[in-house]
């Protein structure tokens, strides 16, 4: 009797050529003048370490044609972002700032207006964590957090919408965390939920120029981020994950082009998560 070969108990969806950032560019953003706020990445081992989100999107938004002001409170990050930007002949520019300061966004609003001749689009890549639970985060914690992840969006979109062009686009990054209290982190996961009422109201004021706002709810994404919590939290990632893998921040970048391109000139005050479903399903 002829021996059976064993099946895998899960097929694993293996990444495209748009998955791993070796994708062409197809001119989606020709034209465009895009701010992405958090272009940067933290470094968790620098030996290892996957590209981030934040410069994935960067790096992406430029390869479709658009100007790129890359912002980050680590200017060298920054830079390092431009860089990869440059080297692949896109036109990128460099901003350090700190979100949490109300003067340090109207400069970094400014910057971007004036080095790419005007801003009509912009990524909110903005998030810090916290502890777990309640009884770990001090009152003062808990405010610093909010300062970043809430007050942080606000405050970048109180001064960009003013010179924002007719017809513009801002894409909110939030985190399946603010579906499901997967984390554990109270303080993260409120802060992140938070957002989807901001981004609404957002959608509501742009509305009458044409400005859209939209929000995306990434998943389990192997980035330097995504590490740094997987070291904190052995758990992480290693439970259910329908796919069989977790995301690449190239994943996380396409849904953000999407909700900055003209393919989706309808669309606001949407969100879309791009988990594999772990939120659904």
């Amino acid at each position: 009797m002829a021996e059976t070969e064993s099946k895998p108990d899960r097929y694993v969806r293996p990444p495209s050529a748009e998955s791993l950032g070796e994708a062409p560019g197809r001119g989606r953003l020709k034209g465009r003048r895009i701010l992405i706020v958090g272009g940067g990445q933290r470094v968790f081992d620098a030996a290892t370490d996957p590209i981030g989100n934040g410069r994935a999107m960067s790096i992406l938004c430029a390869r479709e044609g658009a100007k790129v002001a890359v912002a980050d409170l680590n200017r060298t990050s920054a830079q390092q972002t431009v860089k990869h930007i440059i080297d692949e002949g896109g036109e990128g520019f460099a901003i350090a700032a700190d979100v949490t300061s109300e003067a340090d966004v109207q400069r970094m609003i400014e910057e971007a207006h004036r080095a790419m001749g005007g801003l009509d689009g912009m990524v909110l890549n903005i998030g810090t964590f916290g502890k777990v639970g309640l009884d770990a985060v001090s009152p003062e914690e808990w405010n610093g957090i909010y300062d970043v992840n809430v007050r942080g969006p606000m405050l970048c979109c109180r001064a960009a919408m003013p010179r924002f062009d007719n017809g513009g686009a801002i894409v909110f990054i939030s985190s399946i965390a603010a579906l499901k209290a997967g984390s554990q982190m109270a303080v993260y996961d409120s802060s992140k939920a938070a957002l989807g009422g901001l981004m609404r109201n957002i959608a509501h004021l742009g509305a009458r120029r044409g400005i859209r706002a939209n929000l995306v709810y990434p998943g389990l994404v192997d980035t330097p981020n995504g590490r740094e919590a997987g070291a904190g939290r052995p758990n992480r990632g290693k439970g259910h994950v329908p796919f069989g893998r977790q995301a690449t921040a190239w994943e996380i970048a396409y849904a953000v082009l999407f909700f900055l391109s003209d393919e989706s000139v309808y669309v606001t005050a949407q969100t879309l998560a791009v988990d594999s479903g772990l939120s659904g399903m």
